[in-house]
């Protein structure tokens, strides 16, 4: 976010340097803190713990300060009410001598002062700590206060509780924390006024509040204490606890692990007879329900292997038979009837397919079984698409369809195995010129540094959505009631998948009811790197893609 532009050029030079400051410290509390959220994300058991020690901390310390607050109160509240019976009685002393003076101008009324409070004092308080007893009067300020010990009480006695016992002639009382010789102590300040016969004079007594603040002082300690021994034995129960939960947790994630890995021999180790244990029996169960039946189709799918092999190489031989007596047939066809004659030429494009069929069916035994090799050596793709277009350009003829070439005029050379890399070119040409509906397709080919792209386009039938991920089925057909002019297998975009795949690259298609297909060939240009992207688009550039389809 930039700096207003009304704003002078030194405030905005000095926002822009904060702003970048901000983002620098950031980034490096980011990157500082990101052991910590890492393992935070990934341990159940330290946000347990530390969820349960911030709730208990919370909790204990509530507590505890109510607690602490409330001893406090309490302690308080009783020396109030001593230093409140205390006072009644030095009251009753004071007003029991005050009246041997009836007026305020007696020059004895001093000395009766001095008499009283030091008899009320209870001892010095720089030695003993003891309280401070003050006679003054407020309302004849000629009279001299009297004060024992003789110390200042100008923070003892505040002008608020002087204002209520002179002014009022009300009981008043305050906590007030003053220093008397270099000493900090809280007192308990209370006010009271005494009647004479000439009006009333005012008594304080000042009690130290020491023993009331070290109790309080001790049971805040103790409560602070207990608390944190509390919730440190809170988290290490749940850490414990979690543990407990946690430990056969993890132990299941990782023999899960090792089963997804292939080592469907591993078990967890069964104790006791709680739920933890009927977690771990029921895990070693489902992992042992899992191999048997793993075991049970690796098997059959390695029968099933075995048996299309076996099939497909024994009807070799008595296909080379029935191939010679065919062929022996078909070359004299001419001499037969035309019913014979047909039958000779339908027998002869059967046996086509039969042995293409055958063909396919060993190349995905190969697959299956995992023998499929590649053989790859630098090529330049150029030729082999112009001899994939050449050779398919009988069928284009015979369904009045024109194969057009977008070729680059330099070679297009990469590390691929020619002969598979021209099995799926034929492919995709061969199926668009079937499902071409008679219109030009167009073969384009590219490359970039990195890949070597193959599209090949045709305006046909088209594909409906989500069949553009079933094509690459075996035996699948977009239609199977559809007259076709190949004789097709069904298995030749499953094996130019397969060929795509072990180049390391990619087949796709897409495909739009009414406006045809497209399939896109892609191959890394070095043998074995890692493809990220394709030269050419999926989507057709003549056909603007609809809105659900733009990424």
């Amino acid at each position: 976010m930039r700096a207003p532009a009304w704003l002078p050029m030194p405030v905005r030079r000095t926002l822009r340097v904060v702003r970048r400051y901000w983002r620098v410290a950031a980034r490096r509390l980011e990157v500082h803190s990101a052991p910590a959220r890492r393992a935070w994300r990934r341990s159940l058991q330290l946000r347990v713990v530390t969820l349960t020690l911030i709730a208990s901390s919370l909790l204990v310390g509530a507590f505890g300060w109510f607690i602490a607050a409330r001893s406090a109160t309490i302690l308080l509240t009783r020396a109030q009410e001593e230093a409140k019976v205390s006072m009644r009685n030095k009251i009753d002393y004071a007003e029991q001598q005050l009246t041997v003076n009836p007026q305020a101008s007696d020059p004895k009324l001093p000395n009766t002062f001095e008499l009283i409070v030091s008899q009320l004092a209870d001892g010095d308080p720089a030695e003993s700590g003891g309280s401070v007893v003050s006679m003054r009067a407020g309302q004849y300020p000629e009279l001299r206060a009297a004060t024992l010990p003789n110390v200042g009480t100008d923070e003892l006695i505040t002008p608020e509780l002087a204002h209520a016992v002179s002014d009022d002639s009300k009981e008043a009382s305050q906590v007030v924390t003053a220093t008397l010789n270099g000493r900090t102590t809280k007192y308990l300040a209370y006010g009271a006024p005494v009647r004479t016969s000439f009006g009333h004079v005012e008594l304080y007594y000042m009690m130290p509040l020491t023993t009331e603040d070290s109790a309080a002082n001790q049971i805040r300690t103790t409560v602070l204490a207990t608390g944190i021994a509390l919730v440190l034995l809170l988290g290490v129960v749940a850490g414990l606890v979690t543990r407990l939960v946690v430990t056969p947790v993890r132990i299941a994630a990782r023999t899960a692990q090792r089963l997804s890995a292939g080592l469907l021999d591993q078990r967890m180790k069964v104790d006791g007879e709680d739920d933890l244990a009927l977690l771990a029996a029921s895990f070693n169960q489902m992992a042992a329900n899992l191999q048997r039946q793993i075991v049970r189709l690796e098997e059959l799918s390695r029968l099933q292997r075995r048996f299309t092999s076996d099939v497909s190489h024994e009807l070799r031989t008595p296909l080379t038979t029935v191939r010679m007596a065919a062929d022996l047939i078909f070359a004299e066809r001419d001499e037969f009837d035309p019913a014979v004659a047909r039958s000779a030429e339908l027998l002869q494009a059967e046996l086509d397919r039969f042995e293409s069929l055958l063909t396919d069916l060993l190349e995905i035994s190969r697959f299956d079984a995992g023998f499929a090799a590649l053989d790859a050596e630098h090529t330049d793709l150029v030729p082999i698409v112009e001899r994939v277009a050449e050779r398919l350009t009988g069928l284009a003829d015979r369904v009045g369809v024109t194969i057009e070439l977008r070729v680059p005029e330099t070679p297009v050379i990469a590390e691929v195995d020619p002969r598979r890399v021209e099995r799926v070119l034929r492919n995709l040409v061969g199926n668009a010129v079937e499902h071409g509906e008679g219109r030009p397709v167009v073969v384009t080919l590219a490359s970039d540094e990195s890949a070597v792209a193959v599209t090949v386009r045709d305006h046909g039938i088209g594909l409906k959505p989500g069949e553009e991920r079933l094509v690459f089925n075996r035996f699948w057909r977009a239609d199977p009631s559809r007259a076709r002019q190949t004789g097709g297998t069904g298995l030749g975009l499953s094996i130019s998948a397969e060929d795509a795949r072990l180049h390391g690259g990619w087949l796709e298609a897409w495909g739009s009811p009414g406006e045809g297909a497209q399939f896109r060939l892609t191959l890394p240009v070095r043998s074995g790197d890692r493809l990220l992207a394709a030269p050419l688009p999926l989507i057709p550039r003549d056909r603007a893609p609809a809105p659900e389809e733009v990424s």
